[in-house]
């Protein structure tokens, strides 16, 4: 797999962030907002990783953002966050009743999210995807079984790399979508705390 300069530096972004945010959990396991980012650091990490690996760093970021919403269950970032987790794991399996599975709990998710905090516009958004998410994901399935079909026998092995490059692709878009999202939570929750005090009257 072939880096550019901006995936190179965002990847040592998520790495600097996941490191920091397990070395403040040691000092405050309590900390939803430093558990939230952890996940989120665990699914940019995941993009740019083996599916194996990249499945393993999902679940890692779900047990994170499971953690923070037992201590919080009504932060909104977090909820939003587990949506996105659970989406892409549900896109990354090729069985379309656990597929369903993961885009039902996701969808739960997305709507507490909704509920939390009703004027977010992402939040609003990923829950209208949601419900389109496994009709999607059951054409991709069609699509790419289709491919394997029509290749036959003799092109079996181009057909084969072509799905795995699809498939790659399609995880490396859904990727780029959630985290593009978990970005613009982290910078617009980092801006609400750094908001300048109203000046004295």
């Amino acid at each position: 797999m072939e880096f550019s300069q901006a995936d190179f530096d965002r990847l040592l972004v998520a790495e600097h962030t996941r490191k920091t945010a397990e070395a403040t959990y040691a000092n405050d396991p309590l900390d939803t907002e430093n558990l939230t980012k952890w996940g989120g650091a665990l699914l940019e990490l995941a993009q740019f990783q083996t599916v194996s690996d990249a499945n393993n760093m999902i679940n890692d970021a779900i047990s994170k953002f499971d953690e923070a919403l037992a201590i919080n269950p009504s932060r909104h970032e977090t909820l939003w966050c587990m949506g996105n987790a659970l989406s892409t794991t549900a896109f990354m399996t090729t069985d379309s009743d656990e597929a369903k599975v993961s885009f039902d709990k996701a969808a739960q998710f997305f709507q507490k999210a909704v509920d939390a905090d009703p004027g977010n516009e992402i939040y609003r958004k990923s829950l209208e995807v949601a419900a389109k998410a496994p009709e999607i994901h059951l054409d991709f399935q069609k699509a790419a079984a289709s491919q394997q079909i029509m290749g036959g026998a003799s092109s079996a092995s181009s057909t084969s790399t072509a799905a795995k490059k699809k498939s790659s692709d399609l995880k490396y878009d859904i990727f780029g979508w959630v985290i593009l999202a978990v970005g613009i939570v982290a910078w617009v929750g980092m801006a609400k705390s750094h908001v300048p005090p109203p000046p004295p009257r």
